[in-house]
Formats: C-alpha cells, structure tokens, sequence
C-alpha cells in the first residue's frame, strides 16, 4: 500500500506524487488517459513495485496530466497525449530532476519515449513497458473491453477491466480496486468522462493527434533520434499488446540506438510489473545500476 502522497504546482496543475528512497532517481509513469471508461490508472498502479525499487534507488510516483488525484487540463485543447507529455518534463523540471530513469508503462510507455527524444537532457534511461500505444500495429483493447460489465467505471467493472489486460487476477488487490473506484467518484474525473465521451473529445482530437504523433515518433527512433539507452520490457502473455508488436518496436529501437535492450516476462500478461513484481524489479535494478 503506498502512503503519504504528495502535491506539488506543475504550471497551474496540482500534480499526485509518491516519493521513497535514496540514489539514482526513477520516475514511474502509468498507463492509460483521461477520461477512459475501462479502469482508473493511478500511481497507485506501481504499489507492488514502490517499496522494493525504493531500497535501491530514489523512486517517484507520478499521478499523469488528467488522471488520479492529479488536475485535468485548463483547455479542452490540452486534452491530448502532447499535453500530458509536456506535463511531465514540467514536472520533472519542477522537481529539479536530471538524468533521470524513467519508466512507463501503456501509454506511460509512450509518454517516456517521446519525452526522451524531447528532453533527452532529463534523461538517464528511457524503460517503455508493454506499449501498445507507442508500439506498431493494431490493438485488441477496443474489442477486448467492448464487453466490460456495466455500469462502466463500477469497483466490478474495473475488477474485470483488470482482469481481462491479465494473465490471471492474482495481482488485484483491495487497494489497486479501492483507488480507482474512489478516482473514478471525483467530480473531476466525471467531468473528463464527460469531455471525452460525451463532448466528443476522444474521437474529434485525442486520438487523431496521437496517431500522427506516433507515427512521427516511430519515425524519429527510425532516423536515429533516439541515443538515450532504452530498455524494452513486456509481458509474454500480453493479451492486448502482443508480443510480436513490442518485438517490432524493439527491432526498430535496436537498430538505431546501440545501448537497447529487451527483457521478456513469462506468465505476465500487460501489467507485467504487478504480476511478477520481482522479476521486474531486478531486471530495472541490473539495467540502472550498469
């Protein structure tokens, strides 16, 4: 269970974070958006991991732009996948933070990419874990959570959200399902429900523009932009981001940045770090010590 969250201003946003540990920083970076209808993400994701990587290094869990107990964006404009990027380098500028290991997963996978080749001065490493977002090919999400339980955004539905991006459901606990349910309550959640779906949002501005910005990312790591070392993790049994699609992500990363590595998790499918929180742990321990 992680405890004494912490708020800090990131540009007018009041931002969520949890900080433990001494040393090398690593910051963590959830996955999802804004106003989704499946599951709350929250830095609360990263809670079997935080205290074992913090006997090691200085750890900092972050609430993204939009999500947990973290603001929404001040203009509709922001609500894109550039603005929750740009809320992060705000916060690791605010924070006084360099050569820092950044770690993400899902869509936080995208979020560290694109934020290493934007501000590769911030960054030590840059960790991508099972993104599908910023992986190539198509995703199974949409077909797979077409069938969750309604009412959406219920403690049962997330319950099976979870369930269904899992291996097995050993790994959802009472406080990962209590967080997100109380997230899922807060006006300002609602209220990014309402923008996204109800608004229109989703479809009329935040995923047109991360589909081109990920094309152009793809692009930049295929010219050689990305010289920050890059570490690939996923989980074997992923069943929405396909292992094949983050072994095409890796084979494009590998071929232009010499310091890459890939590490795959068996019995692990998308939140790979919870279900085998040790392995993970490790494997982030060898890469940032070396």
């Amino acid at each position: 269970m992680m405890t004494g969250a912490r708020f800090i201003d990131v540009d007018g946003i009041r931002t969520r974070y949890f900080e433990k540990g001494s040393g090398k920083t690593l910051a963590l970076f959830h996955g999802s958006h804004f106003g989704t209808t499946d599951a709350c993400d929250s830095a609360l994701d990263w809670e079997l991991n935080f205290d074992s990587l913090a006997q090691w290094f200085r750890v900092i869990a972050v609430d993204k732009l939009g999500q947990g107990h973290t603001d929404n964006p001040k203009r509709d404009e922001d609500y894109t996948m550039a603005a929750v990027v740009g809320h992060a380098a705000g916060f690791l500028r605010k924070m006084g933070l360099n050569e820092v290991h950044v770690v993400g997963h899902s869509r936080g996978g995208y979020l560290v990419t694109r934020l290493t080749l934007e501000h590769p001065e911030l960054i030590g490493s840059c960790i991508i874990v099972d993104s599908g977002t910023l992986s190539p090919g198509p995703s199974k999400t949409e077909q797979i959570m077409a069938a969750a339980p309604k009412p959406r955004l219920s403690r049962e539905s997330q319950r099976w959200v979870i369930e269904h991006y899992s291996y097995d459901g050993k790994h959802i606990t009472d406080s990962l399902l209590d967080g997100a349910a109380e997230i899922a309550q807060l006006p300002k959640y609602q209220e990014a429900v309402k923008k996204m779906e109800e608004q229109g949002l989703k479809k009329s501005r935040f995923l047109p523009q991360l589909a081109l910005e990920k094309e152009e990312t793809l692009n930049w790591i295929m010219q050689g932009k990305l010289k920050t070392p890059t570490l690939v993790i996923w989980g074997y049994n992923d069943p929405t981001a396909a292992l094949k699609r983050g072994q095409l992500l890796f084979e494009l990363i590998a071929e232009s940045t010499p310091d890459s590595e890939m590490h795959v998790l068996n019995r692990a499918g998308h939140f790979c770090y919870r279900e085998q929180p040790e392995a993970f742990n490790h494997v982030i321990r060898g890469w940032v010590d070396r």
